[in-house]
């Protein structure tokens, strides 16, 4: 976890610098362009996987003819896919009306090819928990491929630069992976092997499917009704929420799932398990949503100047529906390591289903904000139906995971409502106003942790090397 930690908040403060000089030497439409590709890609490459990756650290013991069926599926998919958005890519720079968009997805779509090639040997990686070397390449990459895109961007090369991050960051950790790691696959291909996987990965990669396209439907609409600057800011927002929402969850996540995986026979451990998960990230993640959402316009104007302005209000509404999103993946995958893949995909259809309905119903009833507060309903039903999946087939109740989150709900808003009063009581300036709502809640916050010790912050303290750090700093003074 310690790596997996290193690898996550790297890459979110490399990604915070790209972020803040991206913001001064792009524009709105030029990240709007990309976001409209986003839902084209992210299918494509859900196609590619084909949930057989999931099913390969599923499975206990894989043999070198499942991995090597898996791979040259892989590949086989990846060329379909890439011939079918080669020549989709007219038809859709004209359904957006934006001709640059054609030969943008045409080279985009190479990083399928790239993606093709690398799954094998990154999924084996994670199998061994070697997550040392997926951190050490990962921050890598990330530094290189900012590196060239400012330069590009300073250059004038606008979304082309994007263009260049994408296939920098896919290429250079299919490399080293395919050096490092001493796998290689066989000429062999076995449909029995495959039909085995295919049991449960086929779900799994309908679920994965299902779930890519509903997070990117409310980015198609938006690219169609609105302009592309549009898209842009919405693009903006929603990245700096999920990196808040997401980044410590997958940190701890990606380690779990295997871990899941191996004790998916022991319910009782995996209900403890999910429980001690899901009360840190909260205990973490909500009060980090309050304080952007509290402190949302000084955050854009200082890191992207006052350009962004506008992507602030769709911010503070997609934060809202961060706070159910950080605890999405701890259901999901709990589900998923029992083999329940099946369930998975019809609970994930409905909600889906639903949630397109909540976006295009507001969207028409009462334009973007319509269409992100719809965005909002649909991410708290999917974190209701999650928990009672886990509650059916896991055991942890429903009700007790809502009692457990309370204390830490209660306190977060709290801090959030005394922090927000004493910013209007004060009327200060934009920067010192979010200064003093920082302090005021994060004093709230703390003080409610220690006076009364609830059960979240311990379980955060086991996670924070706490008692190591002191005791290093009580040596040293002696």
């Amino acid at each position: 976890m310690v790596w997996t930690a290193f690898q996550k908040y790297s890459k979110m403060i490399i990604q915070f610098i790209s972020g803040i000089i991206l913001a001064r030497l792009l524009t709105p439409y030029d990240y709007g362009c990309i976001g409209m590709l986003a839902i084209f890609m992210v299918l494509a490459e859900s196609f590619i996987d084909g949930g057989f990756g999931s099913a390969l650290i599923q499975k206990k013991r894989p043999t070198q003819v499942d991995y090597s069926t898996i791979f040259w599926w892989n590949v086989a998919v990846a060329v379909v896919m890439y011939i079918v958005l080669y020549f989709c890519a007219p038809a859709i720079a004209r359904f957006y009306k934006i001709p640059v968009l054609c030969d943008v997805l045409r080279v985009q779509g190479l990083v399928l090819f790239i993606y093709a090639l690398n799954i094998i040997q990154r999924n084996q990686l994670k199998k061994k928990l070697n997550f040392k070397l997926l951190s050490i390449v990962s921050v890598s990459t990330a530094v290189i491929a900012l590196c060239v895109t400012v330069f590009m961007a300073y250059k004038g090369f606008g979304v082309w630069s994007l263009v260049a991050q994408n296939l920098i960051v896919a290429a250079i950790p299919s490399l080293v992976f395919w050096f490092y790691v001493k796998w290689r696959p066989i000429w062999t291909f076995s449909w029995k092997s495959l039909k085995e996987l295919f049991s449960f990965g086929f779900y799994m990669f309908l679920t994965h499917l299902v779930n890519r396209f509903g997070q990117q439907f409310q980015g198609l609409l938006i690219g169609k009704v609105y302009n592309p600057s549009t898209m842009g800011f919405y693009s903006k927002a929603q990245g700096l929420e999920k990196l808040a929402s997401t980044s410590i969850s997958q940190v701890m996540t990606q380690v779990t799932y295997p871990l899941y995986a191996e004790v998916q026979d022991d319910k009782e451990k995996m209900q403890n398990m999910v429980k001690r998960l899901t009360m840190t990230l909260s205990y973490i993640t909500f009060p980090l949503m309050f304080i952007l959402l509290l402190c949302a316009k000084p955050i854009f104007v200082l890191l992207y100047s006052d350009r962004w302005l506008q992507s602030v209000p769709y911010f503070q509404v997609l934060c809202i529906a961060g706070l159910a999103y950080c605890l999405q993946s701890v259901n999901l995958q709990t589900i998923s390591a029992i083999g329940k893949s099946r369930t998975m995909f019809l609970w994930t259809l409905v909600k889906r289903i639903i949630g397109i309905g909540l976006v295009v119903g507001g969207l028409a009833l009462w334009g973007m904000n319509g269409l992100l507060v719809g965005m909002v309903f649909n991410t708290w039903f999917s974190y209701f139906v999650n928990i009672g999946l886990v509650s059916k087939h896991i055991g942890y109740k429903w009700w007790r995971q809502l009692l457990d989150l309370l204390p830490v709900t209660i306190a977060s808003l709290t801090a959030a409502a005394i922090s927000f009063f004493c910013g209007k009581i004060l009327n200060l300036d934009m920067y010192p106003d979010g200064i003093i709502k920082l302090i005021v809640y994060v004093i709230v916050y703390m003080s409610w942790s220690i006076f009364f010790k609830p059960e979240a912050y311990t379980y955060f303290l086991t996670v924070v090397p706490y008692e190591r750090i002191k005791n290093f700093f009580r040596f040293n003074k002696l």
